[in-house]
């Protein structure tokens, strides 16, 4: 099974003393970039939450929101820190002798200061707390990854009928070729012809230009390669698992030989299936940037 890369989540977990809610959204990401919105003081879990959630995504730009309730009264202890109070007074009376304006902070103006006076559980259960935030993230995460699945199944059953319509155009191009060069041989023989008196031609020269025309525009190798990389995206697509990157490697390889297949053509027909095969593939690469 292959995953996109975009998804959505949401779980809760609820004890008796608290209740987490946790929301998880992804988009498109080369590698795994998480970023964890929770309050302050769980940020010691969040290498934690880091670890675990590897075990869900390998790719993506993951962000993850958390919210806490606090379904009891807790006893809390007021902290009183005078080092960071005196702090900002010292940078308060830098400011009244720069600026030359009164410095007319009081107390009760201080105490509000960021980190002045704070409230602090007393006791900090941090193994109940984990317990409970665990399992809302594996409700989000496990949400999460059943919504990529699907979208993932979606891209794969797309990706499919593209690749089918890149082979029908290669098979018109497999199809087409050797009448190209049959078609210069004729015209190259009336042209001869058309120059020469006696009506006579060498066949000898006229086997060498046409070999040589034959050489110059053959796309015998890249078809043959060209339709091996695209059973190979077919294979890994039935295959699943964490294949985003190998699937936009083997399309870059795709396209360049779709580019060769373009440079060689002398045949308006064949010019413009090799520029609706290029367009598939670029379909095809663009989708393959959303899956992990």
């Amino acid at each position: 099974m292959i995953k996109s890369m975009t998804g959505f989540g949401r779980g809760e977990a609820s004890g008796e003393l608290r209740k987490f809610t946790v929301e998880i959204k992804a988009v498109n990401h080369r590698y795994l970039d998480l970023s964890v919105k929770m309050p302050k003081k769980f940020n010691f879990f969040e290498a934690s939450i880091r670890n675990l959630m590897k075990e869900y995504a390998q790719r993506g730009k993951v962000d993850m929101y958390i919210s806490y309730e606090d379904l009891v009264e807790r006893t809390v202890n007021i902290q009183y820190h005078p080092e960071v109070a005196a702090s900002y007074m010292n940078y308060l009376k830098e400011i009244s002798r720069d600026f030359e304006v009164e410095n007319d902070i009081k107390a009760v103006a201080l105490s509000r200061f960021p980190e002045v006076i704070t409230m602090e559980e007393q006791e900090f259960d941090e193994e109940g707390i984990w317990k409970d935030l665990e399992a809302a993230i594996r409700i989000a995460a496990e949400a999460f990854v059943e919504s990529r699945c699907r979208e993932g199944e979606n891209l794969k059953t797309d990706l499919l009928e593209k690749l089918d319509t890149m082979l029908s155009h290669v098979a018109y191009i497999e199809e087409k070729s050797p009448k190209i060069i049959e078609e210069y041989k004729e015209k190259l023989k009336e042209k001869i012809l058309d120059l020469l008196e006696d009506n006579r031609v060498d066949e000898n020269r006229l086997v060498m230009e046409v070999t040589l025309f034959a050489d110059k525009v053959c796309v015998d190798e890249e078809l043959v390669r060209l339709k091996s990389h695209i059973q190979m995206v077919k294979n890994t697509l039935i295959e699943g698992g964490s294949i985003g990157r190998k699937l936009d490697f083997i399309v870059q390889e795709m396209n360049r030989e779709a580019n060769t297949i373009l440079s060689k053509s002398t045949d308006l027909e064949i010019s413009n299936v090799g520029i609706e095969l290029k367009t598939e593939i670029e379909k095809v690469r663009e989708q393959i940037q959303n899956i992990e």
